[in-house]
């Protein structure tokens, strides 16, 4: 048998075990207050995005995200593009793309976006065969080397088929080598880093020198820039398919 404490000890040791119990019992829940906080994950940064109108028989048109009721982007015309990235939320978002002042969407699809990348989305497809349908790029804004270019092709004229790409200085007869070769409708290609300066931009039916359907004689290129050559269809009344270039970062 285990000797009884005397009373008076008792009424001691628990009086003293009072003080003990409280303050566990205030220090627990704050202890479990700084584990929540520790563990709050700080929200994901947003991803940039530039839009660009490709479809060369549609209207001006205007752009939402999810299901905003006011657009992203109003009125933006076939061969445009937004100047600059805007922010937008990462994840998976909702693009939908109607015509000017309308609720009706001739786009409406889902994308995810990653935090902290650029990106542009491109309208393309034709609305009389119903083929519309956003491209997607993720952009590589990083610096060229000094005296460089960054330059990237991207095909979004959807009545021209598979194409080859030429460019050369001004005036040059057409290179013996395409510097791309069958590049197909919503294809782009990598970044072509080039010297600065003035170039010539031709684009020919895949395998066939001897038609040029995209003919751009003079293209200055400022050291430092980073771009999107995009080759679009004809505008409203003309035959020949055109060039878009959307300058994504200067020096």
């Amino acid at each position: 048998f285990l000797p009884q404490m005397p009373s008076s000890l008792l009424r001691r040791a628990r009086l003293r075990a009072f003080p003990l119990l409280a303050s566990l019992a205030v220090a627990l829940p704050l202890a479990a207050c700084g584990d929540d906080d520790e563990t709050t994950a700080p929200p994901a940064a947003p991803a940039r995005v530039k839009i660009v109108h490709a479809v060369g028989d549609a209207p001006a048109v205007d752009v939402r995200i999810d299901d905003a009721a006011t657009p992203a982007v109003s009125n933006l015309a076939f061969r445009a593009s937004t100047a600059t990235y805007a922010e937008i939320p990462s994840g998976e978002r909702r693009l939908r793309v109607s015509p000017t002042g309308t609720q009706t969407a001739v786009i409406d699809a889902r994308a995810t976006f990653a935090p902290g990348l650029d990106y542009t989305v491109i309208a393309t497809g034709r609305v009389a065969n119903a083929s519309l349908q956003p491209l997607v790029l993720v952009d590589s804004n990083t610096a060229p080397t000094a005296g460089q270019i960054r330059v990237r092709v991207v095909h979004a004229a959807a009545t021209v088929g598979n194409v080859d790409v030429y460019v050369s200085a001004p005036g040059a007869p057409l290179p013996a080598t395409a510097t791309l070769t069958n590049v197909p409708f919503r294809g782009s290609s990598g970044y072509l880093s080039v010297p600065a300066g003035t170039y010539q931009v031709r684009v020919t039916p895949a395998g066939n020198r001897n038609v040029v359907a995209i003919d751009v004689t003079t293209i200055p290129l400022p050291a430092g820039l980073v771009a999107k050559a995009i080759a679009v269809d004809p505008l409203p009344g003309q035959t020949a398919p055109g060039v878009i270039f959307t300058i994504d970062r200067t020096n």
